[in-house]
């Protein structure tokens, strides 16, 4: 561990008044001790701890000198396209107290720390237990009898070095919570809450309180009076363009048709570019009433001016002011988020049972102990006589639920904590930044299904007892049994992203694959970078480059040693399948996928649906997360289902008429891969591969001369032989796209242009553009230049040049050619004409260019490689040519730009991510684990999941059947499939299913391969049906069937007994073993 510990008091830590926005926040680089308490033997295992407080600096995450002030994008850039940097910097001015640190705690504490807040102190005056290792990843059993806090300390100040974290061992009080921003309490009594409660409600302090028992959690947030939240739910402002606006005292907006407005009502819009009704441009946002899909009102327009064309009408955020009422008050009048409508009546049971619970606790000193009937009844008394007695009471007790609070209230499960622990730590996040809809003001999760059927006979005192264990707190739930079964358990985790690093700690905590026969094979091809360690926790600073499985196999190893894992760096596909082959997937008891690609998703899918094992499948984006279980023979699959395609952005809109800075930042990124990427690709081929020019000729359309024409331009004029002349090309494409095209597409059509109907062509989704003048005093200017020479310099392997006095010197010196644009030049204002146009080519004009290229053995020293575009290296010129190349293309066209921050967003296609959603989705896929651990073979007992933290919604269903189909009186799903083996002739092989289940072969097909057809030459057919299947496959693929493959899936069309197509399953034709 990095890191060195001091005595520190929290005053040190928190000398700023929380009500004063604190000052810039460097790096701690150095440790400050106080002489107000010992640090005699504080961490060296002695139960009596003398030591207060601590705190604890590591390694540094970013630059030495960099501010707070300046968020570091590198570390934060997935979080900040879920915060915003607005957000973002509220959240370093606050400082949080989180009390208690077990299980749930840390997670809390973990994923807060991850969020990067001013400061956080941890606070506990109870030392290691047993019971907390079932949860608690950041404590060892060398740990036993230390204090949490402290020995927590030192490993959460490792994950991120711009949060000081800080322990403190006192009594709560008065004077401690002062000082924080957010208070968070877990593992406390209700009369500790409710003290805390009216303090912090008195001072404007937001109070958050979090716990679990077993498999119930729950959540109070208390964020005082007047909380002014910002962002609702953090979805991007949404623009439409504005076909008409009425003038009337309720006047209607008519948005073009081209895509709904996708607006709600209460949404408030402001307008800009309206002609002729030019009073609401630049007005005060205006609150609407949806109308329809194209169309809403906005109030009176009766006094303004006809409207005339054009418009753009632009969602507004607008803030909103929320009462909330203190803990004392929301325990007697309480408001309840339904995190399940299948347990709609659940929240108020467990408002009152948990209330039963803390007195139970008061009275006896002790949770009730696990599976004991007396403290069961005792505990139902209480909650009787408080139901009785409470102004929210319920109807009706639910006894069962009151004995399962009893039964499980010494468990602590770590998915329980990942649940709730994410759902708390957004709650933190959402009282720094005022980002997000808090919860109002009680959250109650239970996940009963994850017991096991005929608990009450199975479970017993003595199966569910403490036996001095790290998984004790695990057994009290589930019994010992279970836990042996976890520890035999099999599982391939696909993927050690955010996701996966979640799952393994998830996995070693619950002991999964600790036992004689368990294992657990995770694999990830890629290495760790920067942008990783904001939410990918088991990973540190100095992890940096080195492989992700390896480095998150090691750590989960330090959380409990006995968990057997093996690292793989191999990508999942057909191309690894003599890795992952039928005996690796038999030997399996499931597998997990922590992927970030639909591609690589679905074909784990079609491997699971294959080898009939179950599958986890989850993912994220931003505050969104979805879980999915895929039980063999039981549920559809992941493939069976799936989002619908993006739109794509039409060709003519690119090339001429963008509307948005979505196209421009397209075009952009065309721009990129046309000139960096596919030329140099291209050259390569070239040289390098003899029928290149041959495959060429036979493209469609003008393909092969536009790419023969970049080859002779890459190689004969325009290869440059030092960086001046980068420059000099840079500038001429400046000229060309910013200037000359413009020029040309404004000859073809001018501003006034009308169409045959007599409207303005220039109107609509289509905005007149003007060129542009390129002017070295300019910024902007010579940023395009600069990183277009550079990369063009790094193409061709010459040095590359970032003085930009030298640059302005040698740009100034370039002699650009007078443009005056053509008559006669196509310009396609439809897809359907660009196509038209680009159908014809003359075949003499590529010879042509053909016959001027150098030949390729003279070019085999030629230093031309192509750019692979990263958008993660700020170092590398990649994101400041696609800012500056679309800034330009949307000043053409006055559209407003996008900063370099939503510029890598959309032109990256980054995935928003934030550590907080992933604990939480996460956790849910091992409630879901725990179920295929029992072995369900019900739907009613498993559960999908959507969740939203931003607003915050939770939505769960009962998994979709597998769809059935039918041949004859036969039922069959995607599960099933014809089973052959052993090797038959082809013949043999069609009688087969012509005699046991009266189908006739038409067509059969392994692959893309057609091994037989009914309409085949009969020479042909005749030669095959002699043949064995295997021969037949060999044959036709022209390939010899790997070792690995024991069996084949072919693919077959049938025909009934009445000659009618039927659908049936697929063929496993299983090879006769060497």
């Amino acid at each position: 561990m990095s890191g060195s510990l001091s005595g520190s008091s929290v005053e040190d830590n928190l000398s700023l008044s929380p009500k004063l926005s604190p000052p810039s926040k460097r790096q701690k680089t150095e440790n400050r001790t106080t002489g107000n308490c010992s640090t005699t033997n504080s961490t060296s295992g002695s139960k009596t701890q003398v030591k207060t407080t601590m705190s604890v600096t590591s390694t540094q995450n970013g630059s030495q000198n960099e501010s707070m002030d300046d968020i570091d994008e590198g570390l934060y850039s997935r979080q900040l396209y879920v915060l915003g940097h607005d957000a973002m910097r509220r959240m370093q001015a606050s400082h949080i107290l989180i009390s208690g640190m077990r299980g749930l705690g840390v997670e809390i504490a973990k994923n807060v720390v991850l969020a990067g807040v001013k400061s956080v102190t941890v606070h506990d005056e109870a030392v290691v237990t047993w019971a907390d290792l079932s949860s608690q990843f950041f404590l060892r059993e060398d740990d036993l009898g230390k204090n949490r806090a402290l020995v927590s300390t030192p490993r959460l100040s490792e994950l991120n070095n711009y949060v000081p974290v800080t322990a403190n061992t006192l009594k709560l009080s008065e004077d401690l919570l002062d000082k924080f921003q957010v208070v968070v309490l877990t593992n406390s009594s209700l009369d500790e809450q409710l003290w805390v409660g009216d303090f912090c409600h008195k001072n404007s302090i937001k109070l958050i309180v979090a716990d679990t028992k077993g498999l119930f959690g729950q959540i109070f947030c208390g964020f005082g009076k007047s909380f002014v939240i910002t962002d609702s739910n953090g979805e991007q402002v949404v623009s439409n363009m504005v076909a008409e606006i009425t003038q009337e005292e309720e006047a209607v907006v008519a948005c073009l048709d081209e895509t709904r407005h996708g607006y709600e009502d209460g949404d408030h819009v402001t307008f800009s570019e309206v002609e002729g009704m030019t009073e609401i441009n630049q007005s005060e946002p205006r609150k609407i009433k949806v109308l329809g899909p194209y169309t809403f009102s906005i109030g009176d327009t009766s006094s303004y001016s006809e409207y005339q064309r054009g418009g753009i009408v632009t969602q507004v955020k607008v803030p909103t002011s929320v009462n909330f009422k203190s803990l004392r008050e929301s325990m007697a009048d309480p408001e309840f988020v339904v995190t399940d409508f299948a347990k709609f009546e659940r929240p108020g049971q467990l408002h009152i049972i948990y209330q039963a619970l803390h007195e139970f606790v008061k009275q006896n000193k002790s949770l009730p102990r696990p599976r004991n009937k007396t403290d069961a009844e005792q505990l139902l008394t209480l909650a009787k006589a408080i139901n009785k007695a409470s102004p929210s009471k319920v109807d009706e007790l639910d006894e069962n639920l009151v004995q399962q609070m009893a039964y499980q209230a010494g468990g602590d499960l770590a998915p329980m904590q990942a649940v709730i622990g994410g759902i708390a730590a957004q709650e933190v996040m959402k009282a720094c930044s005022g980002k997000f809809s808090p919860i109002r003001q009680w959250l109650y999760f239970d996940a009963l299904e994850c017991l096991p059927d005929k608990a009450d006979t199975l479970l017993t005192e003595d199966t569910c007892k403490p036996k001095n264990s790290r998984y004790d707190s695990q057994v009290a739930v589930f019994g010992e049994d279970f836990q042996h079964k976890l520890s035999d358990l099999n599982y391939f985790l696909v993927g050690a992203g955010a996701i996966g690093c979640e799952m393994l700690k998830n996995w070693a905590m619950i002991g999964l694959a600790t036992g004689p026969k368990g294992h657990v094979i995770v694999t990830d091809m890629d290495i760790i970078e920067k942008s990783n360690l904001n939410r990918q926790f088991l990973f540190r600073p100095w992890d940096v480059q080195k492989t992700k499985s390896s480095t998150a196999a090691n750590a989960v190893k330090t959380m409990n040693p006995s968990i057997k894992i093996t690292p793989h760096e191999d990508r999942v596909g057909p191309e690894t399948e003599n890795i992952y082959t039928d005996d690796f997937f038999v030997n399996l008891d499931g597998v997990t996928n922590a992927l970030d690609n639909v591609d690589a998703r679905m074909y784990m899918d079609r491997r699971c649906v294959y080898y009939r094992k179950p599958l986890l499948e989850s993912g994220t984006l931003g505050t969104k997360g979805n879980i999915q279980v895929v039980i063999p023979n039981l549920t559809e699959s992941y493939s069976s289902s799936q989002d619908p395609p993006e739109k794509s952005i039409p060709i003519c809109t690119l090339k001429n008429f963008p509307n948005a800075i979505e196209h421009t930042l397209q075009w952009a990124r065309d721009q990129f891969e046309g000139l960096f990427t596919q030329v140099a690709e291209n050259v390569y081929q070239y040289i390098h591969d003899p029928k290149f020019i041959e495959r060429t000729l036979k493209l469609p359309g003008i393909q092969p001369f536009e790419m023969m024409d970049s080859v002779k331009k890459a190689l004969v004029d325009d290869c440059p032989q030092k960086f001046e002349d980068c420059i000099t090309w840079a500038r001429n494409l400046f000229q060309d796209n910013y200037s000359n095209q413009i020029r040309q597409l404004l000859f073809n059509f001018p501003p006034d242009q009308t169409t045959s109907s007599g409207a303005l062509f220039w109107s609509g989704p289509k905005r007149c553009p003007h060129p542009i003048d390129f002017d070295i005093t300019n910024s902007a200017h010579i940023d395009y230049i600069e990183a277009a020479a550079n990369l063009r310099a790094d193409m061709y392997g010459l040095k590359q040049n970032s003085d930009r006095a030298s640059i302005v010197k040698m740009v100034s010196d370039v002699k650009v050619a007078t443009f005056k644009p053509r008559s006669g030049v196509k310009i396609a204002v439809t897809d359907a004409e660009s196509q038209a146009n680009s159908d014809t080519m003359e075949e003499s004009a590529v010879q042509h260019i053909i016959d001027a290229l150098p030949s390729a053995g003279n070019l085999n020293k030629c230093k031309i490689k192509p750019l692979d575009f990263e958008k993660d290296n700020d170092s590398n010129f990649h994101i400041d040519f696609i800012v500056a190349c679309s800034n330009l293309r949307a000043e053409n066209y006055l559209i407003p730009p996008a900063d370099r921050h939503k510029s890598k967003l959309i032109a990256g296609k980054i995935i928003p991510a934030i550590a907080t959603t992933t604990s939480l989705v996460v956790g849910l896929v091992c409630l879901e684990l725990y179920k295929l651990a029992h072995g369900y073979k019900s739907l009613d007992k498993y559960k999908n999941g959507f969740v939203n933290l931003a607003l915050p919604f939770f939505g769960f269903s009962e998994p979709i059947g597998a769809p059935k189909n039918k041949y004859y009186d036969t039922e069959f799903t995607l599960w099933d499939r014809f089973e052959v083996e052993g090797e038959i002739t082809l013949q043999q092989f069609i009688d087969h299913f012509k005699n046991k289940f009266n189908l006739e072969i038409t067509m059969l097909s392994q692959g893309v391969c057609m091994l037989y057809s009914f309409f085949m030459p009969p020479a042909k057919r005749k030669e095959r049906m002699v043949l064995p299947m295997s021969e037949v496959v060999k044959r036709v693929s022209k390939k010899k069937i790997p070792s690995h493959v024991k069996a084949l899936v072919l693919e077959i069309c049938c025909n009934d007994a009445d000659g009618e197509d039927v659908e049936v399953p697929y063929v496993r034709y299983t090879r006769p073993g060497p």
